[in-house]
């Protein structure tokens, strides 16, 4: 591939779409939270730049960290195997907590990342994603906003990777089956 645009079979959501969902979210937030210093909880590394296009269309006083928690590896298929890489540094005990992610699939992770704050002390743990796909949902967890419903596809682009590349595309896209085949032969033996 001559460049990381030859990874997508097609796109699904562009720029102009990503920037209307994140103000639409960023504008519900603001009212949502008026008055309240909330902590506003990164997922590394997919949510990077949702996060920071969210932030900028929020109109509030907030703390920003990250936590890093991964089920994937480097495959398309969850593992169920949640890690913890990287944790928090603020303390929660007596925080609203808002966890931004890029996408929730079957919901172990954030479903173990609002448990996790929850019994840090926080006083409340919402989450915002961009995408919703519920078609793969295998445990029951709130979103309480997201920007849209997205099918089964795999998808690429806008903080979300394949094997830790294509984060950087401005647009998201659907991985072509191709890239996944060509991976999956390459690292069979791994």
């Amino acid at each position: 591939m001559k460049s990381i645009h030859d990874a997508v079979d097609h796109k699904l959501y562009s720029e102009e779409d990503i920037a209307e969902m994140t103000k639409r979210l960023g504008q519900q937030l603001t009212k949502d939270y008026a008055g309240k210093r909330v902590l506003v909880v990164g997922a590394l590394k997919g949510a990077i730049f949702f996060l920071t296009d969210l932030l900028r269309e929020m109109d509030l006083a907030c703390d920003i960290d990250f936590i890093d928690v991964s089920s994937y590896g480097n495959g398309t298929e969850p593992s169920g195997k949640i890690t913890v890489t990287h944790d928090l540094e603020a303390d929660v005990t007596g925080r609203d907590v808002l966890i931004v992610e890029d996408i929730v699939d079957t919901g172990l992770t954030l479903k173990f990342m609002k448990d996790e704050l929850l019994s840090r002390g926080a006083n409340s743990v919402k989450c915002c994603v961009l995408l919703n796909k519920t078609a793969r949902r295998t445990t029951e967890v709130d979103v309480e906003y997201y920007g849209t419903h997205v099918g089964n596809e795999f998808v690429i682009g806008y903080g979300m990777d394949f094997a830790g590349l294509y984060r950087n595309l401005p647009y998201i896209g659907v991985i072509k089956p191709e890239v996944v085949e060509e991976f999956s032969s390459k690292h069979k033996h791994d």
